[in-house]
């Protein structure tokens, strides 16, 4: 997955307040949970140095993402009294959590886009007998998506209203612009619901390489939540799949690693890489835990495995950061991608690996 999403993150240094926080509205007086789940917060970044001013900053941004409707969370990031990224979560955090630290605390928000897989939900609801005579009308639906994300963020909606008479004839027309769609949204998947007769119409009709794609789903298909086209289905689409792209960087590990190309293994090999700009994908098996440390100083580049290395590399009072800090920082100021692979797919040494974007030079004979 690209990390792109996260780079007004480290416009400002640090230090960070991350905050994140259940906001559903799914239950009795939502604003009052918010609330009183945020004051907790808030007394914990007090305790931990955050200034009033940030805390401010923090407090005018907390639950104000009262058009989302349902189960959902927030994930705030403040520096130095400036909002610096305030980001929807699909599922509320397990645990409410704040921390005040050099580097931002933002490894739950990327686990909580992974897969990341992107996809055209597309429903489809028809009022009448499906017969050439019937006065009735065929409504469809259609938006493009990156799951999980776009659950609660979702996109511009294609609408269309067509006359049962004239069905058969505008799926034609209809599955082209589907296909457009698609396209532009480099979809790994059509996910297709809604009453049985208009889809089977549709389905048949569209380009062949976007019929390839299609998942048909049962179930309810509301169009009206405020949330994501086929929300309730999305998930046992996707859920413990990779998205198309990220398999195809892991098979390119795996072939490179093979021929002994350009890759990189285990913790310090990987660590090495990132410290020259090399890595062009980090494929984690999980992400590092709370208690696993890097060394790091303040360019992404500029992590390692102990305070010696650093301090050689001639870098200033360098301090000991959780792992997943150091390591998300440092992808996103290299522009490199990050591939969570299951270790069934693919077992890594340390649990990490990078797919290089150069090879280091031969050493001379």
């Amino acid at each position: 997955m690209r990390l792109s999403f996260l780079d007004p993150l480290y416009a400002e240094p640090g230090p960070y307040a991350s905050v994140y926080l259940d906001t559903s509205r799914d239950v009795d007086h939502p604003e009052r949970a918010i609330a009183q789940r945020w004051h907790r917060l808030r007394e914990s970044l007090s305790r931990q140095g955050a200034d009033g001013a940030l805390l401010d900053v923090l407090e005018g941004v907390v639950g104000s993402d009262t058009e989302v409707p349902g189960v959902h969370g927030q994930a705030v990031f403040a520096a130095h009294g400036t909002l610096v990224l305030d980001g929807e979560l699909p599922r509320p955090p397990e645990h409410d959590t704040a921390r005040y630290s050099t580097l931002p605390d933002a490894m739950p928000l990327v686990t909580q886009h992974v897969p990341e897989i992107p996809y055209l939900a597309v429903v489809v609801h028809y009022s009448g007998l499906p017969t050439a005579e019937t006065h009735g009308w065929v409504t469809l639906e259609a938006e493009t998506g990156t799951w999980p994300a776009s659950t609660v963020t979702p996109g511009e909606r294609l609408h269309r209203r067509v006359a049962v008479a004239t069905w058969h004839r505008t799926c034609v027309r209809l599955g082209h612009r589907l296909d457009e769609l698609a396209r532009g949204a480099h979809a790994d998947a059509v996910v297709v619901g809604g009453d049985v007769w208009a889809c089977n119409v549709l389905v048949r009709r569209l380009p062949a390489a976007l019929r390839g794609k299609v998942v048909r789903v049962g179930g309810r298909t509301p169009t009206d939540t405020g949330r994501a086209l086929l929300e309730e289905q999305l998930g046992g689409v996707f859920r413990d799949h990779m998205a198309a792209h990220d398999c195809d960087l892991v098979d390119a590990f795996i072939a490179r690693r093979a021929l002994e190309g350009p890759t990189a293994e285990g913790l310090p090999a990987t660590v090495a890489a990132l410290q020259r700009g090399q890595v062009a994908a980090l494929l984690l098996n999980r992400p590092p835990g709370a208690s696993a440390r890097l060394w790091a100083g303040s360019r992404p580049t500029q992590l390692a495995l102990t305070e010696a290395e650093l301090t050689s590399f001639g870098v200033r009072a360098p301090g000991e950061e959780r792992a997943d800090e150091a390591l998300v920082r440092a992808l996103v100021g290299t522009g490199a991608e990050l591939v969570v692979v299951p270790e069934g797919e693919l077992r890594l040494r340390d649990g990490v690996g990078a797919l290089l974007r150069y090879a280091d030079p031969a050493p001379p004979p």
